[in-house]
């Protein structure tokens, strides 16, 4: 458990200046969605259901995006803070943020960099129902 917190610090320390977006609009929302949907696509899509097209992806024990951004109203603040809970933290890696300790050899890490968080909170925001 002394681990997890450590790395949570650090990942907290890392990330406490970075300043998220508030709701974007026009091409810069698009973009930004854009560029979230390939991240998502990349990186989330091994766990979750991140887009219509692929409703076969992920793990059945995870719940999909348009899920999480449509049933629950603190959707937004899950996914700016997704890499400090659980199971996150174990296998996101963000550049310039050294791991605490090394991942056993059966583990692929997701490698993401800081600016990328407000890009797959715009392509979950673009799945929100109106």
């Amino acid at each position: 458990m002394g681990v997890f917190i450590r790395l949570c610090a650090a990942i907290a320390a890392a990330t406490a200046a970075i300043t998220l977006p508030g709701p974007i609009s026009g091409a810069g929302a698009q973009s930004l969605a854009d560029k979230g949907e390939k991240l998502a696509r990349t990186h989330c899509s091994r766990c979750h259901v991140v887009a219509d097209g692929n409703a076969f992806s992920g793990i059945g024990s995870t719940p999909s995006f348009r899920l999480l951004v449509n049933a629950l109203g603190d959707w937004r603040e899950r996914f700016e803070t997704f890499h400090t809970r659980r199971p996150h933290p174990a296998v996101v890696r963000f550049e310039g943020v050294t791991p605490l300790s090394d991942d056993p050899p059966t583990t692929r890490t997701v490698d993401l960099k800081l600016d990328d968080i407000p890009a797959l909170v715009a392509y979950a925001a673009s799945l929100k129902a109106q």
